[in-house]
């Protein structure tokens, strides 16, 4: 049995926050700042701060609203991919309709919530996108459902061949998908491989990019079956 590691060994969760409502901000900032386990590395009101923001130091997470006064979040998103490769992008926004949502994901967030939530209970949705996870809105997931539902399907004469993903995958690739598979989170798989988590963070991205997939679920689910995982 693998043995727990001390939380106060674990690096801090730096969070950037980009959105224009100043008290949803505030209190957003506020319950960043006394979480023992997150570090406010920066906030903006604006599509032009945010950017700014993006020349810094990496954050680990971005909160991002998509109606800034000056543009839209999503300008910051594609920002954000290519300057902060290792960051987990997460939206907060009022917008639930479907070309805001999937404008976002095709843009690279990972996540998606309706400012529904309480700042205090977006601390926990915070944590999950930094382990790998996608924290959708209830009524943002069943919209996505939906549309693949209605998709039409191809059939099998119409398929092209499957590519070889166990060849697309680096064995660093696979050994941090092992990980990933047996329940560590990237704290851990970080320790485990000398990695710092920055770096599992990229092989985490490039995974999901590889098997084109948005969440550790899914991930895991293509890999079980293109038979990617060690026995």
């Amino acid at each position: 049995m693998n043995s727990p590691i001390n939380s106060s060994e674990s690096l801090p969760i730096h969070v950037v926050i980009v959105e224009d409502d100043p008290g949803f901000r505030s209190a957003l900032s506020k319950v960043v700042q006394d979480a023992p386990d997150m570090h406010l590395a920066g906030s903006a009101g604006t599509r032009a701060e945010g950017l700014t923001l993006l020349q810094g130091a990496p954050a680990d997470v971005l909160l991002v609203d998509l109606g800034l006064p000056d543009g839209s979040g999503i300008d910051v998103i594609k920002a954000a991919v290519l300057l902060w490769p290792s960051c987990s992008i997460m939206v907060s926004t009022n917008f639930g309709d479907e070309t805001h949502v999937m404008r976002s994901i095709e843009s690279g967030a990972a996540g998606y919530l309706l400012k529904d939530s309480s700042p205090s209970r977006m601390i926990d949705e915070i944590r999950s996108i930094a382990s790998g996870g996608s924290p959708i809105s209830p009524i943002i997931a069943r919209q996505i459902l939906a549309r693949f539902r209605t998709s039409a399907p191809v059939s099998t004469e119409e398929q092209p061949p499957l590519e070889d993903s166990s060849a697309l995958l680096s064995s660093r690739e696979r050994e941090v998908l092992d990980f990933i598979s047996k329940g560590f989170t990237t704290q851990e798989i970080a320790k485990l491989m000398q990695l710092s988590h920055f770096t599992v963070r990229t092989f985490v991205r490039r995974i999901y990019s590889k098997l084109k997939v948005t969440s550790k679920a899914e991930a895991l689910y293509e890999a079980r079956t293109q038979g990617l995982l060690s026995s």
